[in-house]
């Protein structure tokens, strides 16, 4: 007989759904590569029309009777929407629930970050309201399983008084391959209405003030001036809280997976480099296809990774260094497939497989 597993759609709801929703998203891809046949996926959302992200998951889904919003503020008292019958309840954010299910199932949370404390002004008063309050009712609640994307979150979480043996590692993942001749083509008439018609650089993620756009904007200008080949600085993604400067960069804001893979393929190479971050995705994304990568010290994702250059994101000479140290590496063929290499072990099937380690332990 199966057994339910429940997990939190609700950031695919949100106008933002930022490293979380891609994170969710990969999950659920990741369950179905294991092909664990013990358990039936329901996927818990608010009340209200599906988004076309939801449902391409394609998993049951079991609606809750109130709104987003709402459901938010009520999933700490009540878990709304989560299967009676659930043997695993598994909250994808702080949002919750931390409750539901059968009398005996395992409930799990994961934590990404806690950037609201490293970035107090990339949110507001209530924000912080928010997160600090979560962050006490999970402590407290010893029953619930947590899982950290990091070494470094891990050891965060432990110095904030949880215990070790609650804390349960799970690396997120990057092998969405969607891109086909349309995304190819629409790639291509994108950048050309954008006038980048030779070599770029790319930048991808959500458009807010913690992400640094503006000091890696500076620090491409300086580099460009001594190396042209790096080309336009292309920043793609969603704008976020908050305004950001973007000058004289080229911004193309949110595309499809399809086109984002195919612009990670094209950079001369990708630049990531926030001032604080729990994990960081695009990195990642961007070695999976060979590009070759520039990140802050401050993105776990690829720490000790000898094939990406790392910068001091508060340095903006050192962000410009970087950026020509880059593109003075190799990138033929082989250099390409080193750099894929470097983060075949990071896939949403192992990040599936981390999950269900951490809900089955003892």
């Amino acid at each position: 007989m199966k057994r339910t597993l429940a997990i939190t759609l609700d950031q695919l709801y949100r106008p933002q759904p930022g490293g979380i929703g891609t994170y969710v998203r990969g999950l659920v891809q990741g369950l179905r590569q294991t092909h664990d046949e013990h358990f039936s996926l329901v996927g818990v959302v608010p009340k209200g029309p599906v988004p076309v992200d939801v449902a391409s998951l394609n998993v049951a889904l079991r609606s809750a009777p109130v709104p987003l919003a709402a459901l938010t503020r009520l999933w700490p008292v009540w878990p709304l929407g989560v299967p009676r019958e659930a043997s695993i309840v598994h909250a994808s954010s702080m949002a919750g629930p931390f409750a539901g299910g059968a009398p005996d199932a395992v409930r799990s949370v994961t934590m990404h970050d806690l950037l609201w404390r490293d970035e107090p002004g990339a949110t507001t008063k209530a924000g912080i309201r928010f997160h600090e309050s979560r962050l006490t009712r999970i402590k407290q609640r010893e029953d619930i399983r947590v899982i950290v994307t990091s070494h470094s979150v891990r050891d965060r979480f432990v110095a904030e008084g949880f215990a070790p043996d609650r804390l349960h590692l799970a690396c997120l993942g990057a092998d969405d391959d969607r891109a086909d001749g349309e995304s190819v083509e629409a790639t291509s008439a994108l950048l050309a209405a954008h006038e980048v018609r030779g070599p770029f650089v790319l930048s991808a993620g959500t458009l807010e003030p913690r992400k640094n756009i503006e000091r890696l904007i500076a620090a491409h200008r300086a580099a460009r001036a001594q190396e042209p080949e790096l080309g336009p600085l292309v920043i793609v993604g969603p704008r976020g809280w908050n305004s950001v400067d973007t000058a004289d960069a080229v911004v193309l804001g949110a595309v499809a997976r399809g086109v984002l893979n195919e612009l990670y393929r094209r950079a001369q190479l990708v630049a990531y480099v926030p001032r604080a971050e729990g994990w960081g995705l695009p990195p990642v994304e961007a070695l999976h296809y060979g590009t070759r990568v520039v990140a802050s010290t401050t993105t776990p994702s690829v720490e000790r990774n000898s094939l990406v250059d790392v910068a001091d994101p508060l340095d903006v000479d050192a962000i410009a260094a970087a950026l020509v140290a880059a593109l003075g590496r190799p990138d033929d063929e082989a250099a390409r497939r080193d750099r894929a290499n470097s983060v075949q072990h990071l896939t949403w099937r192992q990040c599936a497989l981390d999950h269900l380690a951490a809900w089955s332990c003892a």
